[in-house]
């Protein structure tokens, strides 16, 4: 049998949940909770889902199903344009922003070279650069968030990315502004900075840095953006990075053609446009934060305060165990570290789920 490189066959594939019947059918529960991948609990917008109920059905070529999507994103893009002030060509639509974190790694990288991240953090960063032949530096967090500073010293000439999660997953930490310049004035050129923020419509706190301040001034920065999260379209796969044109440019040339369906592109459109729904997803997440944490502290629980829809526990116990004591209890949550979980900040009545289930494993 043909073998890959060795660096393709020490890969570690990321390991998905099952889905949520099959873990109630294998367990004999019923009415599960899923609190494990940081989804909106309230789902999508109406006006979203009421232009996917027009593109099924719709004979329009934008529209149809029965047509391949539009390959440039051309709509998306305007819509994206007027949101952000920034023109069509300077940014990128991808299937997620996992496939856009994927095209930059084989844009910018090659065998040798090295690309610096904070562990832990999102899982893909290290995956991506090291399935091309690059080698992926991983700088431990430093009170939970990334230590910038010890990042910025990792620079060597072989360095020619550096990825930055902020809100960070799955700590829900945030990198502020004062040392995300300090950071920045020290790189030197030909170093791409991809700033993930996946969560940045949830950040409350004033002090989070304006990365588009770094694009509008021509720096080597690729920001991505999701509709997974807030907007609540995970299952059609659709994000945006932003950068200077020649960065755009150079990717879309490796972008695989209609690589975002025509239902994908359409949704986020209107998603963009419901101002409401954004806002009442936000005030979900607060309120069931100031819940969660209520809980936990009488709990004598300890955790990270987040800037993200989930909070990282620190359970003090095997995470695996718990994790399978939960799952017994119908309430699906997501181990990370070996006693550490996450879990996401659902409806109330969901929240109130897991906390009950919590003090029942916890005795």
């Amino acid at each position: 049998m043909i073998k890959p490189p060795e660096y393709i066959s020490t890969l570690r594939p990321y390991a998905p949940g099952k889905p949520v019947e099959e873990l109630e059918r294998e367990l004999g529960i019923r009415d599960s909770v899923k609190l494990a991948s940081n989804e909106n609990p309230i789902g999508p917008s109406p006006m979203a889902l009421k232009v996917l109920i027009d593109s099924l059905i719709n004979s329009r070529p934008s529209m149809s199903i029965n047509r391949y999507p539009d390959g440039s994103g051309y709509l998306l893009k305007k819509e994206l344009s007027l949101k952000l002030s920034v023109d069509e060509d300077e940014i990128i639509i991808g299937n997620g922003s996992n496939e856009l974190i994927d095209i930059a790694v084989r844009t910018f990288l090659q065998p040798g070279d090295e690309a610096i991240m904070a562990n832990p953090s999102f899982v893909v960063f290290p995956m991506s650069v090291q399935a091309l032949g690059s080698k992926p530096i991983q700088i431990p967090l430093k009170s939970y968030t990334h230590d910038l500073e010890a990042m910025a010293d990792a620079v060597t000439e072989r360095t020619k990315m550096i990825f930055i999660a902020n809100p960070n997953n799955p700590t829900g930490t945030i990198n502020r502004k004062g040392e995300f310049e300090r950071f920045m004035d020290r790189l030197k050129e030909g170093v791409l900075v991809v700033s993930d923020e996946a969560y940045y419509e949830y950040v409350t706190t004033p002090d989070y840095p304006d990365t588009m301040k770094y694009f509008k001034n021509g720096r080597d920065i690729l920001i991505l953006r999701t509709f997974s999260k807030i907007y609540g379209l995970a299952g059609l796969r659709i994000g945006y990075g932003i950068a200077i044109k020649d960065i755009i440019k150079e990717m879309d040339k490796i972008r695989p053609p209609f690589n975002t369906n025509t239902l994908a592109q359409n949704a986020a459109i209107y998603a963009l446009r419901d101002h409401d729904h954004l806002s009442r997803s936000k005030e979900i997440n607060e309120n069931g934060k100031l819940y969660l944490y209520k809980e936990l502290d009488s709990l004598n629980i300890q955790y990270v305060p987040t800037e993200a829809n989930f909070i990282y526990i620190l359970l003090g116990r095997d995470s695996n165990i718990f994790y399978k004591e939960m799952l017994r209890q119908g309430v699906i949550i997501r181990p990370v570290g070996p006693q550490e979980i996450r879990v996401t900040i659902g409806l109330p009545e969901e929240n109130e789920r897991f906390i009950k289930a919590l003090k029942k494993v916890i005795g």
